[in-house]
Protein backbone atom coordinates (compact mmCIF):
# COMPACT_ATOMS: atom_id res chain seq x y z
CA UNK A 1 0.00 0.00 0.00
CA UNK A 2 2.51 2.68 0.46
CA UNK A 3 4.44 1.87 -2.13
CA UNK A 4 1.62 2.70 -4.01
CA UNK A 5 1.09 5.65 -2.71
CA UNK A 6 4.29 6.83 -2.64
CA UNK A 7 3.87 6.63 -6.44
CA UNK A 8 0.99 7.64 -7.73
CA UNK A 9 0.69 11.16 -6.15
CA UNK A 10 3.87 11.95 -7.89
CA UNK A 11 3.09 14.51 -10.42
CA UNK A 12 6.13 15.86 -12.74
CA UNK A 13 9.29 14.82 -14.78
CA UNK A 14 12.08 12.52 -13.50
CA UNK A 15 14.95 14.98 -13.72
CA UNK A 16 17.88 13.93 -15.74
CA UNK A 17 21.65 14.19 -14.51
CA UNK A 18 23.15 17.56 -15.57
CA UNK A 19 25.48 15.60 -17.93
CA UNK A 20 22.76 14.75 -20.26
CA UNK A 21 21.25 17.96 -20.40
CA UNK A 22 24.49 19.57 -20.76
CA UNK A 23 25.03 17.34 -23.83
CA UNK A 24 21.21 17.53 -25.16
CA UNK A 25 22.25 21.25 -25.49
CA UNK A 26 25.73 21.51 -27.07
CA UNK A 27 23.71 18.87 -29.32
CA UNK A 28 20.96 21.31 -29.95
CA UNK A 29 23.69 24.17 -31.13
CA UNK A 30 25.75 21.68 -33.53
CA UNK A 31 22.32 20.92 -34.95
CA UNK A 32 21.57 24.96 -35.24
CA UNK A 33 24.96 25.45 -36.41
CA UNK A 34 24.75 23.03 -39.18
CA UNK A 35 21.94 24.43 -40.45
CA UNK A 36 23.02 27.78 -40.72
CA UNK A 37 25.86 27.07 -42.15
CA UNK A 38 24.33 24.32 -44.91
CA UNK A 39 23.01 28.34 -45.80
CA UNK A 40 26.16 28.80 -47.96
CA UNK A 41 28.46 26.59 -50.31
CA UNK A 42 31.75 28.08 -48.47
CA UNK A 43 30.52 26.69 -45.04
CA UNK A 44 28.99 23.32 -45.96
CA UNK A 45 31.50 21.21 -45.49
CA UNK A 46 32.02 22.80 -41.89
CA UNK A 47 28.55 22.18 -41.12
CA UNK A 48 28.09 18.53 -42.49
CA UNK A 49 30.61 17.66 -39.43
CA UNK A 50 28.84 20.35 -37.11
CA UNK A 51 25.67 17.37 -37.62
CA UNK A 52 27.54 14.95 -37.45
CA UNK A 53 28.85 15.41 -33.42
CA UNK A 54 26.01 16.58 -32.42
CA UNK A 55 24.04 13.57 -33.71
CA UNK A 56 26.92 11.41 -32.26
CA UNK A 57 26.52 13.59 -28.52
CA UNK A 58 22.68 13.36 -29.01
CA UNK A 59 23.04 8.98 -29.43
CA UNK A 60 25.67 9.20 -26.50
CA UNK A 61 23.68 10.77 -24.35
CA UNK A 62 20.08 9.57 -25.01
CA UNK A 63 22.05 5.11 -24.61
CA UNK A 64 23.46 6.45 -21.39
CA UNK A 65 20.55 8.43 -19.69
CA UNK A 66 19.14 7.25 -16.27
CA UNK A 67 16.71 4.39 -16.69
CA UNK A 68 17.50 3.14 -20.27
CA UNK A 69 17.98 -0.51 -20.23
CA UNK A 70 18.67 -3.48 -22.94
CA UNK A 71 21.87 -1.54 -23.88
CA UNK A 72 23.66 -4.39 -25.81
CA UNK A 73 20.61 -4.80 -27.87
CA UNK A 74 20.53 -0.89 -28.55
CA UNK A 75 24.29 -1.30 -29.45
CA UNK A 76 24.04 -4.04 -31.72
CA UNK A 77 21.21 -2.03 -33.84
CA UNK A 78 23.78 0.91 -33.59
CA UNK A 79 26.27 -1.20 -35.08
CA UNK A 80 23.98 -2.65 -37.84
CA UNK A 81 22.56 0.70 -38.57
CA UNK A 82 25.41 2.54 -38.98
CA UNK A 83 27.10 -0.29 -41.12
CA UNK A 84 23.94 -0.71 -43.65
CA UNK A 85 24.10 3.22 -43.46
CA UNK A 86 27.51 3.27 -44.57
CA UNK A 87 26.68 0.88 -47.73
CA UNK A 88 24.01 2.68 -48.64
CA UNK A 89 25.74 5.82 -48.90
CA UNK A 90 28.98 4.08 -50.50
CA UNK A 91 27.07 2.64 -53.61
CA UNK A 92 24.36 5.68 -54.08
CA UNK A 93 25.13 7.80 -56.70
CA UNK A 94 24.53 11.30 -56.44
CA UNK A 95 21.95 10.85 -59.38
CA UNK A 96 19.92 8.78 -56.78
CA UNK A 97 20.16 10.74 -53.72
CA UNK A 98 16.50 12.56 -54.20
CA UNK A 99 15.39 8.88 -54.44
CA UNK A 100 17.49 8.00 -50.98
CA UNK A 101 16.26 11.41 -49.24
CA UNK A 102 13.02 10.27 -49.58
CA UNK A 103 13.39 6.67 -48.37
CA UNK A 104 14.96 8.24 -45.33
CA UNK A 105 12.18 10.25 -44.54
CA UNK A 106 9.82 7.04 -44.57
CA UNK A 107 11.72 5.24 -41.89
CA UNK A 108 11.34 8.94 -39.51
CA UNK A 109 7.80 8.26 -40.46
CA UNK A 110 7.93 4.84 -39.46
CA UNK A 111 9.72 4.84 -36.62
CA UNK A 112 7.36 7.51 -35.19
CA UNK A 113 4.65 5.09 -35.53
CA UNK A 114 6.01 2.53 -34.05
CA UNK A 115 7.25 4.73 -31.18
CA UNK A 116 3.30 5.58 -30.92
CA UNK A 117 1.84 1.93 -30.74
CA UNK A 118 4.73 1.19 -28.08
CA UNK A 119 3.63 3.71 -26.01
CA UNK A 120 0.11 2.97 -25.88
CA UNK A 121 1.51 -0.58 -25.15
CA UNK A 122 3.19 1.11 -22.12
CA UNK A 123 0.10 3.00 -21.11
CA UNK A 124 -2.20 -0.07 -21.43
CA UNK A 125 0.25 -2.36 -19.41
CA UNK A 126 0.03 0.08 -16.79
CA UNK A 127 -3.46 0.69 -16.52
CA UNK A 128 -3.94 -0.08 -12.84
CA UNK A 129 -1.18 1.86 -11.86
CA UNK A 130 -2.23 4.76 -13.95
CA UNK A 131 -5.91 4.34 -12.70
CA UNK A 132 -4.10 5.30 -9.11
CA UNK A 133 -3.80 8.43 -10.70
CA UNK A 134 -6.31 9.15 -13.21
CA UNK A 135 -9.18 8.10 -10.18
CA UNK A 136 -7.46 6.77 -6.74
CA UNK A 137 -10.87 6.03 -5.14
CA UNK A 138 -12.35 3.81 -7.06
CA UNK A 139 -8.98 2.48 -8.02
CA UNK A 140 -8.41 1.62 -4.67
CA UNK A 141 -11.96 0.40 -3.64
CA UNK A 142 -11.15 -1.97 -7.23
CA UNK A 143 -8.26 -3.28 -5.23
CA UNK A 144 -9.40 -3.83 -1.95
CA UNK A 145 -12.08 -5.94 -3.58
CA UNK A 146 -9.70 -8.20 -5.55
CA UNK A 147 -7.83 -8.89 -2.53
CA UNK A 148 -4.19 -8.26 -0.85
CA UNK A 149 -2.65 -10.55 -3.54
CA UNK A 150 -3.86 -7.87 -6.14
CA UNK A 151 -2.23 -5.19 -4.65
CA UNK A 152 0.88 -7.10 -3.42
CA UNK A 153 1.48 -7.73 -7.12
CA UNK A 154 0.87 -4.14 -8.02
CA UNK A 155 2.97 -2.85 -5.06
CA UNK A 156 5.82 -4.91 -6.43
CA UNK A 157 4.85 -3.64 -10.01
CA UNK A 158 5.32 -0.16 -9.24
CA UNK A 159 8.65 -0.84 -7.42
CA UNK A 160 9.77 -2.08 -10.60
CA UNK A 161 9.55 1.15 -12.61
CA UNK A 162 12.14 2.45 -14.60
CA UNK A 163 12.94 5.12 -17.39
CA UNK A 164 9.56 5.99 -19.81
CA UNK A 165 7.44 3.58 -16.93
CA UNK A 166 8.37 5.76 -14.22
CA UNK A 167 7.97 8.93 -15.99
CA UNK A 168 4.48 7.54 -17.23
CA UNK A 169 3.67 6.75 -13.31
CA UNK A 170 4.64 10.43 -12.17
CA UNK A 171 2.36 12.22 -14.44
CA UNK A 172 -0.93 13.73 -13.66
CA UNK A 173 -4.34 13.11 -15.00
CA UNK A 174 -3.91 15.57 -17.36
CA UNK A 175 -0.53 15.05 -18.34
CA UNK A 176 -1.87 11.76 -19.23
CA UNK A 177 -4.46 13.07 -21.61
CA UNK A 178 -1.55 15.52 -23.01
CA UNK A 179 0.30 12.63 -23.41
CA UNK A 180 -2.38 10.12 -25.59
CA UNK A 181 -2.70 13.64 -28.05
CA UNK A 182 0.78 13.84 -28.61
CA UNK A 183 1.11 10.27 -29.16
CA UNK A 184 -2.03 10.38 -31.69
CA UNK A 185 -0.92 13.28 -33.56
CA UNK A 186 3.02 12.18 -33.80
CA UNK A 187 1.37 8.38 -34.80
CA UNK A 188 -0.78 10.19 -37.98
CA UNK A 189 1.74 12.28 -39.00
CA UNK A 190 4.54 9.80 -38.93
CA UNK A 191 2.11 7.43 -41.20
CA UNK A 192 1.37 10.27 -43.64
CA UNK A 193 5.14 10.59 -43.88
CA UNK A 194 5.71 7.29 -44.49
CA UNK A 195 3.55 6.31 -47.71
CA UNK A 196 3.82 9.44 -48.94
CA UNK A 197 7.87 9.33 -48.89
CA UNK A 198 7.37 5.53 -50.40
CA UNK A 199 5.52 7.10 -53.31
CA UNK A 200 7.27 9.69 -53.55
CA UNK A 201 11.08 7.41 -53.29
CA UNK A 202 8.91 5.53 -56.30
CA UNK A 203 7.97 8.35 -58.60
CA UNK A 204 11.61 10.01 -58.49
CA UNK A 205 13.05 6.19 -58.81
CA UNK A 206 10.88 5.57 -61.71
CA UNK A 207 9.36 2.69 -60.71
CA UNK A 208 5.44 4.64 -60.02
CA UNK A 209 4.37 7.10 -62.92
CA UNK A 210 5.25 10.16 -62.13
CA UNK A 211 1.78 12.08 -63.44
CA UNK A 212 -0.52 13.32 -60.79
CA UNK A 213 -3.19 10.69 -60.35
CA UNK A 214 -6.06 11.07 -58.09
CA UNK A 215 -9.09 8.49 -57.32
CA UNK A 216 -12.62 9.31 -57.98
CA UNK A 217 -13.34 12.02 -55.36
CA UNK A 218 -9.85 13.78 -54.55
CA UNK A 219 -9.57 16.19 -52.09
CA UNK A 220 -13.03 14.66 -50.64
CA UNK A 221 -11.20 11.40 -50.24
CA UNK A 222 -8.77 13.12 -48.43
CA UNK A 223 -10.75 15.73 -46.21
CA UNK A 224 -12.84 12.73 -45.16
CA UNK A 225 -10.15 10.49 -43.96
CA UNK A 226 -8.20 13.67 -42.20
CA UNK A 227 -12.40 14.40 -40.18
CA UNK A 228 -12.24 10.50 -39.64
CA UNK A 229 -8.98 10.90 -37.50
CA UNK A 230 -9.90 14.09 -35.53
CA UNK A 231 -13.20 12.23 -34.85
CA UNK A 232 -10.79 9.16 -33.61
CA UNK A 233 -8.60 11.41 -31.49
CA UNK A 234 -11.66 12.35 -29.31
CA UNK A 235 -12.63 8.58 -28.98
CA UNK A 236 -8.71 7.61 -28.34
CA UNK A 237 -8.34 10.43 -25.77
CA UNK A 238 -11.61 9.12 -23.80
CA UNK A 239 -11.73 5.29 -23.88
CA UNK A 240 -8.02 4.85 -24.74
CA UNK A 241 -8.63 2.38 -27.27
CA UNK A 242 -5.81 0.17 -29.84
CA UNK A 243 -8.80 0.05 -32.36
CA UNK A 244 -9.03 3.71 -32.81
CA UNK A 245 -5.37 4.11 -32.82
CA UNK A 246 -5.19 1.47 -35.13
CA UNK A 247 -7.86 2.65 -37.49
CA UNK A 248 -6.69 6.22 -37.36
CA UNK A 249 -2.77 4.69 -39.03
CA UNK A 250 -4.84 3.38 -41.74
CA UNK A 251 -6.31 6.23 -42.60
CA UNK A 252 -3.09 8.12 -42.16
CA UNK A 253 -1.73 5.86 -44.36
CA UNK A 254 -3.84 6.36 -47.26
CA UNK A 255 -3.61 10.69 -46.71
CA UNK A 256 -0.06 10.15 -47.31
CA UNK A 257 -0.51 7.83 -50.21
CA UNK A 258 -3.34 9.60 -51.95
CA UNK A 259 -1.45 13.36 -51.33
CA UNK A 260 1.85 12.04 -52.92
CA UNK A 261 0.01 10.36 -55.86
CA UNK A 262 -1.80 13.70 -56.26
CA UNK A 263 1.66 15.59 -57.36
CA UNK A 264 2.94 15.79 -60.49
CA UNK A 265 6.24 14.24 -61.36
CA UNK A 266 7.24 17.83 -61.96
CA UNK A 267 6.65 19.32 -58.50
CA UNK A 268 8.84 16.57 -56.56
CA UNK A 269 11.27 18.73 -55.70
CA UNK A 270 8.48 20.57 -53.60
CA UNK A 271 7.24 17.47 -52.10
CA UNK A 272 11.13 15.87 -51.35
CA UNK A 273 11.52 19.20 -48.93
CA UNK A 274 7.60 18.98 -47.68
CA UNK A 275 8.45 15.55 -46.57
CA UNK A 276 11.35 16.50 -45.13
CA UNK A 277 9.09 19.20 -42.76
CA UNK A 278 6.48 16.09 -41.85
CA UNK A 279 9.63 13.83 -40.63
CA UNK A 280 10.81 16.97 -38.81
CA UNK A 281 7.50 17.67 -36.71
CA UNK A 282 6.29 13.83 -36.66
CA UNK A 283 9.97 13.79 -34.74
CA UNK A 284 8.61 16.44 -32.24
CA UNK A 285 5.68 14.86 -31.63
CA UNK A 286 7.22 11.29 -30.57
CA UNK A 287 9.46 13.75 -28.54
CA UNK A 288 6.94 15.16 -26.75
CA UNK A 289 5.15 12.08 -26.06
CA UNK A 290 8.82 10.60 -24.88
CA UNK A 291 9.60 13.23 -22.74
CA UNK A 292 12.99 13.96 -24.31
CA UNK A 293 13.89 17.79 -25.25
CA UNK A 294 16.34 16.98 -27.73
CA UNK A 295 13.99 15.74 -30.27
CA UNK A 296 11.63 18.13 -29.57
CA UNK A 297 14.19 20.62 -30.33
CA UNK A 298 15.67 18.33 -33.55
CA UNK A 299 11.98 17.62 -34.81
CA UNK A 300 11.33 21.30 -34.62
CA UNK A 301 14.39 22.12 -36.33
CA UNK A 302 13.88 19.93 -39.43
CA UNK A 303 10.39 20.82 -39.39
CA UNK A 304 10.42 23.91 -39.53
CA UNK A 305 13.49 24.29 -41.88
CA UNK A 306 11.53 21.98 -44.05
CA UNK A 307 8.36 24.42 -44.02
CA UNK A 308 10.38 27.10 -44.96
CA UNK A 309 12.41 25.62 -47.68
CA UNK A 310 9.04 24.30 -48.99
CA UNK A 311 7.96 27.87 -48.89
CA UNK A 312 10.98 29.30 -51.01
CA UNK A 313 10.44 26.18 -53.80
CA UNK A 314 6.89 27.29 -53.82
CA UNK A 315 7.58 30.71 -54.44
CA UNK A 316 9.96 30.06 -57.08
CA UNK A 317 7.67 27.28 -58.68
CA UNK A 318 4.67 30.17 -58.40
CA UNK A 319 2.67 27.66 -56.17
CA UNK A 320 0.47 28.19 -53.35
CA UNK A 321 2.00 26.49 -50.45
CA UNK A 322 -1.22 25.38 -49.07
CA UNK A 323 -1.83 23.36 -52.53
CA UNK A 324 1.27 21.97 -51.90
CA UNK A 325 0.30 20.40 -48.50
CA UNK A 326 -2.80 19.48 -49.84
CA UNK A 327 -1.40 17.52 -52.96
CA UNK A 328 -2.75 17.47 -56.60
CA UNK A 329 -1.25 19.97 -58.36
CA UNK A 330 1.24 19.60 -61.33
CA UNK A 331 -1.46 18.82 -64.11
CA UNK A 332 -2.89 20.34 -67.16
CA UNK A 333 -5.87 23.05 -67.14
CA UNK A 334 -6.89 22.93 -70.46
CA UNK A 335 -5.35 22.39 -74.37
CA UNK A 336 -1.51 22.85 -74.34
CA UNK A 337 -0.49 25.82 -77.01
CA UNK A 338 0.91 24.15 -79.99
CA UNK A 339 4.34 24.20 -80.92
CA UNK A 340 5.79 25.49 -84.68
CA UNK A 341 8.85 24.44 -86.04
CA UNK A 342 11.36 21.94 -85.81
CA UNK A 343 14.13 20.83 -83.52
CA UNK A 344 17.68 21.30 -85.51
CA UNK A 345 20.59 19.79 -84.24
CA UNK A 346 24.24 20.66 -84.41
CA UNK A 347 27.36 18.53 -83.83
CA UNK A 348 30.67 19.44 -81.38
CA UNK A 349 32.54 21.22 -84.27
CA UNK A 350 29.03 23.89 -84.44
CA UNK A 351 29.17 24.23 -80.86
CA UNK A 352 32.86 24.86 -80.68
CA UNK A 353 32.91 27.60 -83.20
CA UNK A 354 30.64 29.89 -81.15
CA UNK A 355 31.89 28.86 -78.07
CA UNK A 356 35.28 30.45 -79.37
CA UNK A 357 33.84 33.23 -80.78
CA UNK A 358 31.83 34.51 -77.60
CA UNK A 359 32.56 36.13 -74.54
CA UNK A 360 30.33 35.20 -72.50
CA UNK A 361 28.46 32.46 -71.97
CA UNK A 362 26.14 31.53 -69.72
CA UNK A 363 25.82 27.45 -68.49
CA UNK A 364 22.43 26.05 -67.04
CA UNK A 365 22.59 22.71 -65.32
CA UNK A 366 20.07 20.58 -64.45
CA UNK A 367 19.13 16.61 -63.74
CA UNK A 368 20.50 15.29 -67.29
CA UNK A 369 23.68 16.41 -66.33
CA UNK A 370 23.26 14.69 -62.91
CA UNK A 371 22.31 11.36 -64.78
CA UNK A 372 25.23 11.76 -67.03
CA UNK A 373 27.57 12.40 -64.31
CA UNK A 374 29.12 15.27 -66.18
CA UNK A 375 30.10 17.41 -63.78
CA UNK A 376 33.28 17.04 -64.48
CA UNK A 377 33.61 17.78 -67.92
CA UNK A 378 31.42 20.93 -67.70
CA UNK A 379 34.07 21.73 -64.50
CA UNK A 380 36.87 21.32 -67.22
CA UNK A 381 35.00 23.03 -70.10
CA UNK A 382 34.31 26.05 -67.61
CA UNK A 383 38.15 26.21 -66.60
CA UNK A 384 39.40 26.33 -70.19
CA UNK A 385 36.80 29.12 -71.70
CA UNK A 386 37.76 31.29 -68.27
CA UNK A 387 41.55 30.03 -68.91
CA UNK A 388 40.36 32.12 -72.85
CA UNK A 389 39.31 35.23 -71.31
CA UNK A 390 36.00 34.87 -71.47
CA UNK A 391 33.38 35.03 -68.52
CA UNK A 392 31.35 32.07 -67.71
CA UNK A 393 28.79 31.84 -65.40
CA UNK A 394 26.33 29.36 -64.11
CA UNK A 395 22.51 29.70 -63.51
CA UNK A 396 20.72 27.84 -60.51
CA UNK A 397 17.16 27.71 -60.83
CA UNK A 398 15.60 26.86 -57.03
CA UNK A 399 14.34 23.50 -58.05
CA UNK A 400 16.57 22.27 -60.42
CA UNK A 401 17.26 18.83 -60.50
CA UNK A 402 15.17 16.68 -58.21
CA UNK A 403 16.40 17.58 -54.67
CA UNK A 404 17.37 21.01 -53.56
CA UNK A 405 20.11 22.78 -53.94
CA UNK A 406 21.16 19.15 -55.98
CA UNK A 407 23.00 21.32 -58.69
CA UNK A 408 24.63 23.11 -56.08
CA UNK A 409 26.40 20.07 -54.64
CA UNK A 410 27.20 18.77 -58.05
CA UNK A 411 29.49 21.80 -59.20
CA UNK A 412 30.89 21.92 -55.87
CA UNK A 413 31.85 18.87 -56.08
CA UNK A 414 33.38 19.02 -59.34
CA UNK A 415 35.90 22.22 -58.32
CA UNK A 416 33.63 24.61 -60.22
CA UNK A 417 34.55 28.28 -58.03
CA UNK A 418 31.67 29.27 -56.11
CA UNK A 419 31.74 32.98 -57.02
CA UNK A 420 30.40 32.35 -60.52
CA UNK A 421 27.43 30.02 -59.59
CA UNK A 422 24.35 32.40 -59.44
CA UNK A 423 20.89 32.39 -58.48
CA UNK A 424 17.90 32.63 -61.07
CA UNK A 425 17.22 36.75 -59.84
CA UNK A 426 20.86 36.83 -59.80
CA UNK A 427 21.10 36.34 -63.41
CA UNK A 428 18.16 36.00 -65.40
CA UNK A 429 18.19 39.74 -66.42
CA UNK A 430 21.94 38.98 -67.80
CA UNK A 431 20.66 36.94 -70.60
CA UNK A 432 19.96 39.33 -73.43
CA UNK A 433 23.43 40.46 -73.31
CA UNK A 434 24.79 37.17 -73.22
CA UNK A 435 26.74 35.09 -76.43
CA UNK A 436 25.51 31.82 -75.50
CA UNK A 437 23.90 29.86 -73.32
CA UNK A 438 24.47 26.11 -72.84
CA UNK A 439 21.45 24.07 -71.61
CA UNK A 440 22.81 20.72 -70.10
CA UNK A 441 19.93 18.31 -69.31
CA UNK A 442 17.36 20.63 -68.57
CA UNK A 443 13.50 21.31 -69.42
CA UNK A 444 10.94 22.53 -67.21
CA UNK A 445 13.13 24.90 -65.54
CA UNK A 446 13.53 26.77 -69.42
CA UNK A 447 10.63 26.39 -70.63
CA UNK A 448 9.17 29.51 -72.22
CA UNK A 449 5.41 28.09 -71.89
CA UNK A 450 5.32 29.03 -68.34
CA UNK A 451 5.15 32.69 -69.55
CA UNK A 452 3.46 31.73 -72.80
CA UNK A 453 1.19 29.31 -72.22
CA UNK A 454 -1.74 29.95 -69.96
CA UNK A 455 -2.71 26.38 -69.70
CA UNK A 456 0.67 24.65 -69.50
CA UNK A 457 1.16 22.47 -66.57
CA UNK A 458 3.97 25.09 -65.25
CA UNK A 459 1.98 28.17 -66.29
CA UNK A 460 3.49 31.84 -63.76
CA UNK A 461 6.29 29.83 -62.97
CA UNK A 462 9.65 31.73 -62.58
CA UNK A 463 11.73 30.07 -65.19
CA UNK A 464 15.21 30.61 -66.92
CA UNK A 465 14.67 33.36 -70.00
CA UNK A 466 17.82 31.47 -71.83
CA UNK A 467 16.22 31.93 -75.30
CA UNK A 468 16.65 35.61 -74.54
CA UNK A 469 20.51 34.85 -75.21
CA UNK A 470 22.23 35.41 -79.13
CA UNK A 471 22.76 31.61 -79.23
CA UNK A 472 21.24 28.39 -77.21
CA UNK A 473 22.59 24.95 -77.10
CA UNK A 474 20.59 22.21 -75.47
CA UNK A 475 22.35 19.16 -74.82
CA UNK A 476 20.09 16.37 -74.37
CA UNK A 477 19.65 12.41 -75.04
CA UNK A 478 16.67 12.85 -77.25
CA UNK A 479 13.76 14.75 -78.40
CA UNK A 480 11.51 12.77 -76.14
CA UNK A 481 9.66 14.99 -73.07
CA UNK A 482 11.62 14.31 -70.01
CA UNK A 483 10.31 13.57 -66.48
CA UNK A 484 7.78 15.53 -66.41
CA UNK A 485 6.52 14.84 -69.54
CA UNK A 486 5.94 18.84 -70.73
CA UNK A 487 6.76 19.37 -74.35
CA UNK A 488 9.01 22.50 -74.11
CA UNK A 489 9.15 25.26 -77.15
CA UNK A 490 12.58 26.35 -76.37
CA UNK A 491 13.75 23.25 -78.49
CA UNK A 492 11.96 24.42 -81.16
CA UNK A 493 13.10 28.50 -81.40
CA UNK A 494 14.97 29.93 -84.28
CA UNK A 495 18.29 30.78 -82.19
CA UNK A 496 18.62 27.52 -80.29
CA UNK A 497 20.42 24.41 -81.65
CA UNK A 498 20.04 20.80 -79.87
CA UNK A 499 23.10 19.16 -79.17
CA UNK A 500 22.20 15.38 -79.15
CA UNK A 501 23.57 12.91 -77.25
CA UNK A 502 24.83 11.98 -73.40
CA UNK A 503 26.15 15.08 -71.50
CA UNK A 504 29.32 13.59 -70.81
CA UNK A 505 30.24 11.79 -74.13
CA UNK A 506 29.70 15.06 -75.58
CA UNK A 507 31.10 17.89 -73.74
CA UNK A 508 34.19 15.67 -73.35
CA UNK A 509 34.22 15.61 -77.66
CA UNK A 510 33.58 19.39 -77.54
CA UNK A 511 36.46 19.50 -74.65
CA UNK A 512 39.73 19.12 -77.56
CA UNK A 513 38.02 21.83 -80.03
CA UNK A 514 37.98 24.53 -77.20
CA UNK A 515 41.74 26.67 -78.57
Amino acid sequence: MDQLMEIAPMPGHVAEPGIVTAAYIAAAVLFILCLGGLSGQESAKRAVWYGIAGMAMAVIAAVFAPGVSHTGVIAAMLIVGAGLGYIVAMRVQMTEMPQLVAALHSFVGLAAVFIGFNTHIELAGMGDLLALITDPEAAMASLMAQGADAMTALGNQASELTGFALKLAQKTPLELSILRVETFLGVFIGAVTFTGSVVAFGKLAGKVDGKAKKLPGGHWLNAGAAAGSLLLLVLYVHTSGLWALALMTLLAFFIGYHLIMGIGGADMPVVVSMLNSYSGWAAAAIGFSLGNDLLIVTGALVGSSGAILSYIMCKAMNRSFISVILGGFGGTTGPAMEISGEQIAIDADGVAAALNDADSVIIIPGYGMAVAQAQQSVSELTRKLRAKGKTVRFAIHPVAGRLPGHMNVLLAEAKVPYDIVLEMDEINEDFPTTDVAIVIGSNDIVNPAAQEDPNSPIAGMPVLECWKAKQVFVSKRGQGTGYSGIENPLFFKENTRMFYGDAKKSLDALLPMIE
